[in-house]
């Protein structure tokens, strides 16, 4: 079998030194200065992959409720966020998929103390068609079956370890990728027949893959904090971002995505 990482995995550098322009909500800065009469702020925020869609959609109520700001994402691998983070990248919040990638940035002295806004479970994730029939997890260690996981050092690929150690299998896959989109992405094109990813993305395919519930998952439950980072170039905002991602607006977005209170 060959292993072989995601092209993110490479791309990363290369996207950073070209500053985080990219990643944002959509808006522009140029347009929220127009709105504001130059004085526009920004929030920069990291966040893991899994958040995509609900910190998307929270970014544009904030912009909404605070005219003149812009709320600028950096999605990823939490790993290599953190590692981002630890290296000098300049952000305002960052939201991890574990507490041992948060970690990494408290123990840096580069964030304040996290909190624990939500928790997400794996599921596997099979085609529509599920042309394997793959029906639970001991389906996944035959060699006949291709199957995608997050690397071991990205949080859902810390949880798939603990899922299989738990169930007692080895399964050997066929790719690791660097985030859970990554590897949801290979089931959802048909590259593979299985992966472990969480619940929430593979509520968030919008039925272009199946998920499969499995008993082990609830023993490789991922945890999620949040901070405002120490530098953040825009403190009050930060921390009104934070305080929206806690409250009942922003609990409400993330349940309603799949994930579950902590």
């Amino acid at each position: 079998m060959v292993f072989r990482l995601s092209r993110w995995a490479v791309a990363l550098p290369v996207a950073l030194a070209l500053g985080l322009s990219g990643c944002g909500s959509g808006a522009t800065s140029s347009a929220s200065e127009a709105a504001s009469g130059g004085d526009a702020k920004e929030v920069t925020v990291f966040a893991a992959a899994s958040l995509t869609g609900t910190f998307t959609e929270l970014g544009k109520a904030f912009e909404a409720a605070h005219p003149g700001t812009t709320v600028r994402f950096n999605f990823g691998s939490s790993a290599t966020l953190a590692q981002q983070l630890v290296q000098g990248a300049p952000a305002d919040v960052f939201a991890a998929a574990s507490p041992a990638t948060m970690k990494t940035v408290t123990d840096a002295a580069l964030a304040g103390a996290p909190v624990t806004f939500v928790r997400n479970k794996l599921r596997i994730a099979v085609p529509a068609d599920n042309p394997a029939q793959v029906d639970e997890l001991k389906d996944l260690a035959d060699p006949e079956v291709k199957v995608a996981l997050c690397a071991e050092q990205v949080p859902c690929g810390t949880a798939a370890a603990k899922a299989l150690d738990a169930a007692g299998l080895k399964v050997t896959p066929v790719t690791l990728e660097q985030d859970v989109k990554a590897t949801l992405t290979k089931v959802r094109l048909g590259e593979v027949d299985a992966a472990l990813v969480y619940a929430t993305d593979v509520i968030a395919s919008d039925g272009k893959v199946t998920g499969i519930e499995f008993p082990e998952a609830d023993q490789a439950i991922n945890d999620y904090p949040i901070a405002t980072l120490a530098k953040a170039p825009a403190g009050e905002a930060a921390r009104q971002f934070v305080d929206l991602v806690l409250s009942r607006q922003g609990r409400d977005v993330l349940t309603e995505a799949g994930f579950e209170a902590p």
